[in-house]
C-alpha cells in the first residue's frame, strides 16, 4: 500500500512539474517577428507560446487535472488516465519539436502576428529555449504516464474510502466465505476491519469453515 501511495506521489510531482513547464513556456516568447509596411519603421512583434503553440496552456491545465484524478480513481481507470496523460505529452511535444527542428516560417509568423495586408515579414526568429522548456514538460508528462501505467494494478484511489456500507459488507462476506485453506485467500487487514464493522468475525468464521471442511473430508473417507 505504501508503495502504491509513493508511486502516486511521484506521478503527481512529475505532472505538477510538467504543468509548470508548459505554463511557463506558454508565457515566454517563442518567435520574434520583424516586419515592414514600406512606409514607416520596422515593427517587432513577439509571439508567446500561447499564441505560437496555442495548446500549451490547455495542456498545462490538463496536467493539473490529471494530478487530481490520480487520487480519485483506481483499477482500469488508472490505465485510461495513463493513456490520456501520454496523449497530453505527445500533444505538447509536437509544436516544440517542430520549432526546434524546423524553426519558424515567415508565413505562419505573419499570420499569427496579424500584420496589415501590405506589411511583409522581414524575419521570423525562433527562440528555442521556451520550446525546449515545453519539450521538457512533455517528457515529464510522458514519464508520469509510464509511472501511472506501471502502478495501475497496485494503486488504489481514495474512492475506497467512500464505498457504501453495503459494498463493504459484501466484500467482508466474500472474505469470510473464501476457502480457509487457500493461502491466496487470506484476508487483508482492511478486509478484516470491514468484516468486524459488519458484525462478522473473519478469523472465527474461517476456523469454523476449516473445521467443517475437515469433518466432511473425514466422513467422505
Amino acid at each position: 500500500m505504501r508503495g502504491g501511495r509513493s508511486t502516486v506521489g511521484v506521478s503527481a510531482v512529475l505532472l505538477a512539474l510538467a504543468a509548470l513547464a508548459l505554463w511557463a513556456s506558454s508565457r515566454m516568447t517563442w518567435v520574434t517577428v520583424i516586419s515592414s509596411d514600406g512606409l514607416g519603421e520596422q515593427q517587432t512583434t513577439r509571439l508567446v507560446g500561447g499564441t505560437w503553440a496555442a495548446a500549451t496552456t490547455p495542456l498545462a491545465i490538463a496536467a493539473i487535472a490529471a494530478v487530481a484524478a490520480l487520487f480519485a480513481i483506481r483499477g482500469r481507470w488508472t490505465v485510461v488516465l495513463a493513456g490520456l496523460i501520454a496523449l497530453v505529452a505527445v500533444a505538447a511535444a509536437i509544436p516544440s519539436v517542430q520549432l526546434l527542428v524546423s524553426g519558424a516560417t515567415a508565413d505562419r509568423a505573419g499570420s499569427l502576428a496579424e500584420l496589415p495586408g501590405r506589411a511583409e515579414v522581414i524575419s521570423a526568429e525562433a527562440n528555442r529555449a521556451p520550446a525546449a522548456l515545453a519539450f521538457a514538460g512533455a517528457l515529464l508528462a510522458l514519464a508520469a504516464a509510464v509511472t501511472v501505467a506501471r502502478s495501475a494494478r497496485s494503486t488504489r484511489g481514495l474512492s475506497d474510502r467512500y464505498d457504501s456500507p453495503a459494498v463493504r459488507r459484501d466484500r467482508a462476506e466474500q472474505t469470510v466465505l473464501a476457502d480457509p485453506d487457500d493461502p491466496a485467500e487470506e484476508p487483508s487487514e482492511r478486509a478484516i476491519w470491514d468484516a468486524l464493522d459488519s458484525g462478522l468475525d473473519p478469523t472465527l468464521d474461517r476456523e469454523r469453515r476449516s473445521g467443517e471442511g475437515r469433518s466432511e473430508n473425514g466422513e467422505t473417507r
